[in-house]
């Protein structure tokens, strides 16, 4: 299972990736992992406010339909349309082409609310057991 350090992590297996006033967020190869082959994947639309818990989206796959959820306080700045169309994505590149919305934080102090890889790697192995 592959957990980039650079990242941060939710415990609803979401990770974002701050640049700025910017997070790139997806869901975790943990995540991916556990739902199986996706085949849907629908995001809120850009300029949709979000706090912190709410969500930005949904995925189906071929066990469950999982909800996506924002890791901070923003909007929507920009959304992953090819998920769309290839939502397979999610299962070959969860960190990489794979990513959902982008979103414009209003405080980026609060990624320090989250996980760091470390602390998800601990978080996924006690979920395990």
């Amino acid at each position: 299972m592959e957990i980039p350090e650079q990242l941060y992590y939710t415990e609803d297996h979401e990770w974002g990736e701050l640049e700025d006033d910017l997070m790139r967020v997806g869901i975790t190869d943990y995540a991916q992992h556990e739902l199986g082959d996706i085949v849907f994947v629908e995001l809120v639309e850009a300029g949709t406010v979000v706090a912190k818990g709410d969500p930005i989206g949904t995925v189906e796959s071929v066990k469950a339909v999982s909800e996506i959820y924002a890791p901070v306080d923003g909007e929507v700045f920009e959304v992953n349309g090819a998920l769309t169309d290839t939502p397979e994505l999610v299962n070959q590149d969860c960190y990489g082409e794979a990513w959902m919305v982008v979103l414009k934080v209003n405080d980026p102090a609060q990624a320090d609310t989250l996980m760091d890889a470390r602390a998800y790697q601990a978080y996924v192995e006690a979920e395990a057991k």
